[in-house]
This record gives structure tokens, C-alpha cells and sequence, in this order.
């Protein structure tokens, strides 16, 4: 949201200055920024456009005594109505008042003078991190809004002096108006140009809000956000909006709530959506692996043989659902295998004689990795020595667990029952292990 700028500041000038001085001051910084005397410049463009907005306020009597009052918002939007005579203090006033107080705030249009006014609501909005989405929080925020005068009451008057009754609709806040025309005598009620509707004048104003009643105050509340809030929701804090008129009661103030998004989780409602990598190992075999939640690390059950882009359910990792009495949503974790793109030749020779007992054919294991593969998948897949029998290398030596035979170059005898060897996946996991620890 942009920050709105002073008027006077704009212009650099002081809030007292008179009507020549905010002219010379716009001549002055109008010539410095005009576009023609800076061309190409963004910059100066845009400082020109916030003069002349300043300009076309200050140098308007009755839409400087509105934003003297109201700030922006007196001349903002719906702007500022004329009808107010020379030196009342409360003429041009009329959408002011409906702006912040209502239509019931003027006597021009039925309400009766000086009734009481409730005041108008304020909005802010309020960004905070998903996590404290979840947690719910408390925090302070700043605001500023107009407020009763403390010193007079709301009145305007100094302390010990009343407003006067206004002499033009005398206390009514209405002027009548008859007109005879040849169709007969027609009578109309308008606010009093005097008052402004008011029903009476501040002869004696109080020196805390310059007999305008009402003061601006920036105040610091505490704004408390229950868990599992999303973008769009809207938290209403009763009685801290706009000041009331004469002692009406104040506005409330609405605060809208803003989720920043997460690098890592999507929010779908109550439930979460992340992805873990795992191996092609891990994928086949399964297991426990170590995931990252909202709310810290922890272990997912990873079914054998997930595939790529499987989703596994973790209940009760999600948002607080505040329909189900702030129970926790599901995180919904995506698989994502990860192939790896450069092999050991121990983890080569695995994949080789992997491809080799699923069957398939043409992949790349040939030269000396597919020899030596082959070798290693006969010697693992036979259980036999390397050692050549009788005929020299083409021998065959003793199978292990049996007295050797009469081959001389065989092996020696073995071992009466020899220990059961790993399977393949297992040497492939402790091959794709130890790659992992060097």
C-alpha cells in the first residue's frame, strides 16, 4: 500500500501558511519538476503529480480546512461538497460527515442537531507467516484514527464555554426556504450554510482540537489471531474504529488477515502438500525416511515399491480446521525418485547383473565393466571358486561346501556348509550405503 504523503510537506511549508505563500511554494517546486524540465525522469514525474494534488487541495478553502481536519480522507474519494458561507467552521463539511459519521451526522437530511454520531469503521491488514497461521498469535500494530477531544468533550468549545446556538436556522440545523409560483407556495429544507448543519457554533474553541472536537491519536492495540486462519479472513475488534460525533459511540476496526506463501508447503483448506526425493533404492525396498513438517522433522512410512509421484497421507501434520474443533489437517507428501546420474564401478556392476537377471537387454555394461560384471554375477550366482579345474582354465574347480575335486588347480576343499551369501538388492543398497559415507 502507498504511503500518503503530507500536503504541506509536499509543498514545504508550514500548516499556517497563507494563500500567497502556498502559491508560491507550488510555482516554485511545479518549475523545478515539470516534465519538460526534467524529460525521461519518472522520478521528477510522479513528485510533479503529488504538487499539483497538493496544490488543488491547499488552495481550496473549504478542502483544506477537510484535510486540516480529516487528513486524506476529507478529500479523498468523495471529495468535499461546497455550501459553506464566509467564516463558518463548518461549512463544506457535508460529505466529511457522511464519511465518517454518517448521514445522520447532518441535520440537512432529517436527523436532529446535535444527536449523537456513531463513528466510522477502519480496515488494516495484517500479513503473517504460515506457521503462525497454524500456531495463532498475538500481536501489536499501530493505528492512527480520530477521536474524541479528551479536553472538551467532543464539543469544541473551551472548558467552561458552551457552543452557541447558531443565529442563521436558530439551533435547527435547517434552513426553510418559501417560494410562491403561479402553482402555489412551495417550501424546501436545506442544511444551514452557517452550521453546516449542526445546529450551533463554536464561539470559544478549545486549544486541544481547535474547536473541531475531535483529535487524531496514533494508538497501539493487540490484535489476537486464532489458529488456522487463512488469506481473506476478517477479524472485527469492536469499538476501535473512527471516534464517535458528540459523544456517539466509536467505529470498529476490521483487520484482514494475509498468509505469506511457504517456500516448501501448499495449503489446500486444512491439509499441507509438500515432496521428498528419495532413491530408486529406498523407493523398492521401502522404509522410514525423514521428512520436514510445519512443525519440525519426522519419519514417513515408505511403502516397498512406491512409484514416482505416489502421495502419502501424514495425518494430523495439516492447518487447525476451526469447523472441526481446530483439528489438525493431513499432510499430503509427493515421492519424487531421484536416479542417480554418475555410478561407482561397484554400483555399475550391481545394476549390470540386476539388468541381466531381470532379462533386459541393451544396456550399457560392455568392455571391462561388462566383463567384470558378468564375472561377478557368475561367481556370486553359482557360489564356485574362480579357479580353473582340470584342463587348465576352462576347468572348473570345487563347489564350495565340498571336498575338492581332481582338478589339481582348483580351489581347496571347502568348508562343510558354507554361510548364505547377500542377495543382489542387498549389496545394491550397501553399495549405494557406502558410496554415501565416502
Amino acid at each position: 500500500m502507498a504511503v500518503e504523503r503530507d500536503y504541506y510537506e509536499i509543498l514545504g511549508i508550514g500548516r499556517d501558511a497563507s494563500d500567497e505563500e502556498i502559491k508560491r511554494a507550488f510555482r516554485q517546486m511545479a518549475r523545478q519538476n515539470h516534465p519538460d524540465a526534467n524529460p525521461g525522469d519518472p522520478v521528477a514525474e510522479e513528485r510533479f503529480k503529488e504538487i499539483n494534488e497538493a496544490y488543488e487541495v491547499l488552495r481550496d478553502p473549504d478542502k483544506r480546512a477537510a484535510y486540516d481536519r480529516f487528513g486524506h480522507a476529507g478529500v479523498n474519494g468523495r471529495g468535499v461538497a461546497g455550501g459553506g458561507g464566509p467564516g463558518s467552521p463548518f461549512g463544506g463539511f457535508e460529505d466529511i460527515f457522511d464519511m465518517f459519521f454518517g448521514g445522520a451526522a447532518r441535520g440537512g437530511r432529517g436527523a436532529r442537531p446535535q444527536s449523537p454520531a456513531r463513528g466510522a469503521d477502519l480496515e488494516l491488514g495484517l500479513e503473517i507467516e504460515l506457521r503462525e497461521a497454524a500456531d495463532g498469535l498475538e500481536r501489536e500494530v499501530d493505528i492512527d484514527r480520530i477521536e474524541s477531544c479528551q479536553i472538551c468533550g467532543g464539543t469544541g468549545s473551551r472548558p467552561g464555554s458552551r457552543p452557541a446556538r447558531c443565529p442563521t436556522c436558530q439551533g435547527t440545523g435547517q434552513v426553510t426556504t418559501a417560494q410562491n409560483t403561479l402553482f402555489g407556495r412551495f417550501v424546501t429544507s436545506r442544511a444551514c450554510d452557517h452550521c453546516g448543519g449542526q445546529g450551533f457554533v463554536v464561539t470559544d474553541p478549545c486549544d486541544e482540537c481547535a474547536g473541531r472536537g475531535m483529535v487524531r491519536r496514533r494508538r497501539r492495540l493487540k490484535v489476537t489471531v486464532p489458529p488456522g486462519v487463512d488469506s481473506g479472513t476478517r477479524l472485527r475488534l469492536g469499538g476501535q474504529g473512527q471516534g464517535g460525533l458528540r459523544g456517539g459511540p466509536p467505529g470498529d476496526l476490521y483487520v484482514h488477515i494475509i498468509v505469506r506463501r511457504h517456500p516448501r508447503f501448499e495449503r489446500r483448506g486444512a491439509d499441507l502438500e509438500s515432496e521428498t526425493a528419495v532413491s530408486f533404492v529406498r523407493a523398492a525396498l521401502g522404509g522410514r525416511v525423514a521428512v520436514e513438517t510445519l512443525y519440525g522433522p519426522a519419519e514417513l512410512d515408505l511403502p516397498p515399491g512406491t512409484q514416482p509421484g505416489d502421495v502419502i497421507r501424514m495425518r494430523g501434520h495439516g492447518m487447525p480446521d476451526a469447523r472441526r474443533g481446530h483439528a489438525r489437517g493431513d499432510l499430503r507428501v509427493t515421492v519424487r525418485v531421484e536416479v542417480p546420474r554418475r555410478l561407482s564401478r561397484r554400483q555399475r556392476e550391481l545394476f549390470t547383473e540386476l539388468a541381466r537377471e531381470s532379462g533386459e537387454a541393451g544396456f550399457a555394461g560392455t568392455g571391462d565393466d561388462g566383463e567384470a560384471a558378468a564375472g561377478m554375477m557368475a561367481a556370486a550366482s553359482t557360489g564356485k571358486a574362480a579357479a580353473g579345474g582340470p584342463g587348465g582354465a576352462s576347468g572348473r574347480g570345487t563347489a564350495a561346501g565340498k571336498p575338492g575335486g581332481p582338478g589339481g588347480g582348483g580351489a581347496a576343499g571347502g568348508k562343510p556348509g558354507k554361510k548364505r551369501g547377500k542377495t543382489l538388492v542387498e549389496r545394491m543398497k550397501d553399495a549405494f550405503a557406502g558410496d554415501r559415507d565416502e
